[in-house]
Parts: structure tokens; C-alpha cells; sequence
């Protein structure tokens, strides 16, 4: 009975085999455990098999294709369209039927496995395949059409509208259309670029690709700071007047560095730090400044293996330097350095493009100079903080020096004393309480300055707020205290949330 790996027992009307000690699992029946644990995967194959084959299947490919794709499509309001497809919806009761059986298949096949392995040291690992929601069919449809792109696939969150990548790039994401329709002030999507309004819905006004109150007079806007410039040129324009260091694009700022002398060689195998500013508060208060891209010329010795990385923060309206933030380089679309070697010489270029999408507010730049290289033994332990000796072979081949560095950008005129007028007013009728809405003009035109000033804030990873730049300036610019700071912030979010009826957005505190 025991094929001699135990003694056969009956006790209590149950019989079993008393294992030897040389064959403790006289009992278990691995052998039908196995089988029955093959059977298991080969059923959950089957079941993903079957949500596959609903995607691949005519009735699904003909939903996706015509679904629209000149606007932004909600969970609900692609849930519509799926409840109105009556082919889809017969593969998806077929599917349904399908996934239910092969469930009920599932779940008699572990009832026996675990029964058989009651008696087996082996306990039986197995988890019974999640069916896939109505609510989860509609999240998977939104990723197919937003997520889908280079090759890449990801998951799409309604919430953020951006994607996750599921490998490590960030190439999955297609351009999100815009919303339309309801309560939103866009009418449609823009022909030339999709994930910007084209026009608006009656009450409202487009600019630059954004639909705001008519009442909102942007050109009043100019009056305090002036947004629109001569020097609004496109990408590719500024791609090439980069290329030729055109004048115009100079900012003329103060080279400031304890460590570093331009021109000069250095040793970068230990942290430097240099610093471009403008000192606006004190010399140019009429103005306020706009970067759109950076250069620096570095030169080598030859055969040197340095490859020198940099790490710059930005002070948008002066401050200390834990008030900037830091450019995040490859990240979130943002742009990398561009490097090129100058003709006949060991000097390169190195050339950063914010363009129009990342151009932001600086006060001041910090660059923050490492370099990456495999060193001698002999050479690890050295500081790089002593005197350069160009004579030394072995060390010459570690030294640069940086003969030029230039911020590009252009200066926006910026009337200090009619913002600080208008934030009184608006100060003024928040602490009075019952006077709160009485300058509505006023309250338009901040919020207006608000939104185009926080626009132009750095990029900031999916899930997280944009850094609040509108609140630097009224500390740095205007010289607002940080309760009057609040203030003015908590009466705009009022006024924006219970009289436009609009949803703030977020920010996070950077001064």
C-alpha cells in the first residue's frame, strides 16, 4: 500500500501511510500535484489569451479607429462610445461567457490541488487571474491611444494627462489633445497642433493655444510686464541666430566665481562652482529677464579622457540659491548640452537650446562643473584643489579651461510700481472681507500675470506641481512679505475657484 516507504495505518476511520524517516513524502501524490499545477498556468495563459484576442479582433481594431481623435477623450466619455458599439459589445459578452467558464475551470482545479496537498510538505502556490473591470477596459483603451508611440507602450493617467513609460524612456507618450466641450472653454483643437486650443467656445478669448475670460485684456497685461517681444522668434530661428551668437540675443551678466578664472587652466576633477548674474534689483529694476539658452567654450589638453558634467540652478528673481532650481537635462523632454569641436583645436562648444518651450525667468545662473574620468591609482586620492602645473605629464592631461561662458535670452520691461498698486488693491479688498470681489478688474488682470508667469516654470515629473515662479516675484521684485505673499495667492485661488468657476492648478513652493 506504502511501496515500502512507510507502514499503512487506519485510525478513527481513516487510513494513511506512517512515512518512514528516509521518505517523508510517502503521502504526497507529487507527481498529480505537477500535473494538476501544469494544467493552472497553461489555464491562466489562456485566460490573457482571451483578453489578447479581444484586442486583436476586428470589432475592437474598428471601435479604436473610430473613435475621435481631434479632441481629448475622457474615461466617460469613451465609455459612450463603447456602450453605443454593438459589435463590441457582442465580442465583449462572448468574452465575458468565455473568461467566466474557464473560471469556473480554474477554481475546481485548485479545489483539488490544494486538497491533495494537504498531506505534502509542498504547499501549492497559486493566484486565481483577476478579470479585467469595465473600468480597466476603458483606462487600457485610453493608453492605446495616448501611450502608443515610437514603439514604445506605457500607461496613460487621466488625472496628470501624461503617461508611464513601462521602459525607461519617455518616448511613449503621443501629444494629448486638447479638451473640449462642457464646461471647458475650447471649442477645438488646433489644425497645426493638437495639444493646443484652436478656438473657443462663446465668453472666452485664444491665446497662444489657451482659451481665457474675454474680460481678461492681455494686452493690459503689457502695461505691467511686457510678455510680447521683438525677440519672439521660432525654434529654428534661434537654433541658428545661436549658431552665429547673434548680438541681440546677448545678456550682458556678471561672471562671479571663487574658483574658477576664465581663460585660465584648472583642475575639475573636484567640484567647481561659477555663477552668471545680473544684480536687477540694484541696476536694471526696470527690467525682468528671460533665458532661452546658455554656451560655453572649454578647451582640453590633447589626449585628455576628462568628459566634464555640468549642474546649473536658476534664481528667476534673485534670492538665495536654495530659492532656484535645478535644469533637469534630458528629463521630461527637457533639452541635453550639444557639444562641438571647434575647427583645428582642442576647444569645444558646448551649446544648451531652451527654445521657446523651456525659456523661463533668471535672475541668476549657477553652473556647477564635475568631471567623469577613470584615474591612475596613483592619482585618486589627490585633492585637484592645488596649483595647476602644466609641466607635469601626468597631470596636464586632467586641466581645461573655460574661455568663454554667455547666457542668451532678452529683458522684458517690468513696472514694478504699477504691479505692486495692483496687488495692494487686491490685498486691500481680501483683508476687508466684504469688499472682496469689488475689483474684478483687477483680480482678472493678476490672474492673468499669474498664469503667464507660472507657465514658464521649469517641467517637474508626472504627479508633481509646477514650481510657483509668480510668488518669487512678488518677494523679490516687489518686496512682498510672506503673509501678504498668501494673501494675495488666497484671494486669487478664491476668486478664480468661486467666481470663473475654473480649477486651480497646483504649485509648489520654491521662494
Amino acid at each position: 500500500m506504502c511501496n515500502g516507504e512507510g507502514e499503512y495505518v487506519c485510525q478513527n476511520s481513516q487510513c494513511r501511510c506512517q512515512c518512514a524517516e528516509e521518505f517523508p513524502q510517502c503521502n504526497c501524490p507529487i507527481t498529480d500535484i505537477q500535473i494538476m499545477e501544469y494544467t493552472l498556468a497553461n489555464m491562466a495563459k489562456s485566460w490573457a489569451e482571451a483578453y489578447k484576442d479581444l484586442e486583436n479582433s476586428d470589432e475592437f481594431k474598428s471601435f479604436m479607429k473610430r473613435l475621435p481623435s481631434n479632441h481629448f477623450l475622457t474615461i466617460g466619455s469613451i465609455h459612450q462610445h463603447w456602450g453605443n458599439d454593438w459589435d463590441l459589445q457582442n465580442r465583449y459578452k462572448l468574452l465575458q461567457s468565455t473568461t467566466e467558464a474557464q473560471r469556473q475551470k480554474i477554481q475546481r482545479t485548485a479545489r483539488k490541488l490544494f486538497g491533495l496537498s494537504v498531506r505534502c510538505r509542498h504547499n501549492p502556490n497559486h493566484q486565481l487571474p483577476r478579470e479585467r473591470t469595465i473600468q480597466q477596459w476603458l483606462a487600457r483603451v485610453q493608453s492605446l491611444l495616448y501611450c502608443n508611440e515610437n514603439g514604445f507602450w506605457g500607461t496613460f493617467l487621466e488625472s496628470q494627462r501624461s503617461c508611464v513609460c513601462h521602459s525607461s524612456t519617455t518616448l511613449c507618450q503621443r501629444p494629448i489633445p486638447c479638451i473640449i466641450g462642457g464646461n471647458n472653454s475650447c471649442a477645438m483643437c488646433s489644425l497645426a497642433n493638437i495639444s493646443l486650443c484652436g478656438s473657443c467656445n462663446k465668453g472666452y478669448k485664444l491665446y497662444r493655444g489657451r482659451c481665457e475670460p474675454q474680460n481678461v485684456d492681455s494686452e493690459r497685461s503689457e502695461q505691467f510686464i511686457s510678455f510680447e517681444t521683438d525677440l519672439d522668434f521660432q525654434d529654428l530661428e534661434l537654433k541658428y541666430l545661436l549658431q552665429k551668437m547673434d548680438s541681440r540675443l546677448y545678456v550682458h551678466t556678471t561672471f562671479i566665481s571663487n574658483e574658477i578664472r576664465l581663460d585660465t587652466f584648472f583642475d575639475p576633477r573636484w567640484r567647481k562652482r561659477m555663477s552668471l548674474t545680473l544684480k536687477s534689483n540694484k541696476n536694471r529694476m526696470d527690467f525682468i529677464h528671460m533665458v532661452i539658452g546658455m554656451s560655453m567654450r572649454i578647451c582640453q589638453m590633447r589626449n585628455s579622457s576628462l568628459d566634464p558634467m555640468f549642474f546649473v540652478y536658476v534664481n528667476p528673481f534673485s534670492g538665495s540659491h536654495s530659492e532656484g532650481w535645478n535644469m533637469p537635462f534630458g528629463e521630461f523632454g527637457y533639452p541635453r548640452w550639444e557639444k562641438i569641436r571647434l575647427q583645428n583645436s582642442q576647444c569645444y562648444n558646448w551649446t544648451l537650446l531652451l527654445g521657446n518651450r523651456w525659456k523661463t525667468f533668471f535672475e541668476t545662473v549657477h553652473i556647477y562643473l564635475r568631471s567623469r574620468t577613470r584615474l591612475p591609482t596613483l592619482l585618486r586620492n589627490e585633492t585637484g584643489q592645488g596649483p595647476v602645473d602644466l609641466s607635469d605629464p601626468s597631470k596636464r592631461q586632467f586641466y581645461i579651461k573655460i574661455s568663454d561662458v554667455q547666457v542668451f535670452g532678452y529683458s522684458l520691461r517690468f513696472n514694478a510700481d504699477l504691479l505692486r498698486s495692483a496687488v495692494q488693491q487686491v490685498n486691500q479688498s481680501y483683508t476687508q472681507g466684504g469688499q472682496f470681489y469689488s475689483s474684478s478688474s483687477v483680480m482678472l488682470l493678476l490672474l492673468d500675470i499669474r498664469d503667464r508667469i507660472n507657465r514658464l516654470a521649469p517641467p517637474v515629473a508626472p504627479g508633481k506641481p509646477q514650481l510657483d515662479l509668480f510668488s518669487c516675484m512678488l518677494k523679490h521684485r516687489l518686496k512682498l512679505t510672506n503673509s501678504e505673499i498668501i494673501r494675495v495667492n488666497h484671494a486669487l485661488d478664491l476668486y478664480n475657484t468661486e467666481i470663473l468657476k475654473q480649477s486651480d492648478q497646483m504649485t509648489a513652493k520654491l521662494c
